[in-house]
């Protein structure tokens, strides 16, 4: 699968890793062959769609509500939502190519119908996206960019916080899960700063996860380490 060009006028502050990892398995291979192209939304990418043409939303979701997942990783909590909400339609941009040929199985596996693949940077899709288009978007345990030197690369700044709020609509939700204490600070002041309003009113409402939450593979890990998650969540 070759990588699409990138945004041209873009600083490239990657808020992601890498794009790909191990050998793909034969399966995950067919996966991406068969599976994404039906998936995968038109006219993301700046080859196919140069002028930026927002995409007809209408279209995309059959007249469904949409939902949007920043970095789904290996899609359990995207495939969760949809089997949950089947009517809604959730689009789930994540440019790791080994995260995505899981998530296509998932999706087989699940049968669920009402999920749409942008393989690729959330900041694409977010160009297209009419304003006020998206009810509910998750940031599931982002890269954390430890480093100080780094921590503009977070996908909580205002560079991708100002497209994301555009592309919400009023009253719209926006969960963020991390175990990073300090993304969590990060957060909390990026993100009202960026028009979202944090709706904790008790310790609770961020030490405990949301009442239809699956918790991912990211999250058992931090378990594991001892890090302890936090749910933040704000309103549009």
């Amino acid at each position: 699968m070759t990588q699409p060009r990138k945004h041209p006028d873009a600083p490239w502050r990657n808020f992601y890793g890498r794009t790909k990892g191990k050998t793909l398995k034969p399966a995950q291979e067919r996966y991406l062959a068969e599976d994404l192209p039906r998936l995968r939304i038109p006219g993301v990418d700046w080859d196919e769609n140069p002028g930026r043409t927002p995409l007809d939303i209408a279209a995309l979701t059959a007249g469904r509500p949409l939902w949007l997942e920043v970095g789904f990783g290996g899609g359990e909590h995207m495939v969760h939502q949809a089997a949950a909400n089947p009517g809604v339609t959730i689009i789930g941009a994540e440019p790791f190519l080994n995260g995505t040929a899981m998530t296509l199985g998932k999706i087989r596996r699940a049968g669920v119908s009402n999920i749409r693949i942008h393989p690729g940077d959330a900041r694409d899709l977010l160009d297209i996206l009419p304003e006020g288009s998206v009810g509910r978007a998750f940031l599931l345990y982002p890269d954390p960019w430890p480093k100080a030197r780094h921590h503009r690369r977070r996908f909580v700044t205002a560079e991708h916080l100002t497209p994301l709020h555009a592309a919400m609509a009023p009253g719209a939700e926006l969960r963020i899960a991390t175990d990073i204490p300090d993304y969590v600070r990060q957060s909390l002041l990026e993100v009202p700063k960026a028009g979202f309003r944090w709706l904790a009113e008790r310790p609770a409402d961020w030490r405990e996860p949301w009442a239809d939450w699956l918790s991912t593979r990211y999250e058992q890990k931090a378990l594991r380490e001892g890090r302890r998650p936090h749910y933040l969540t704000f309103r549009r």
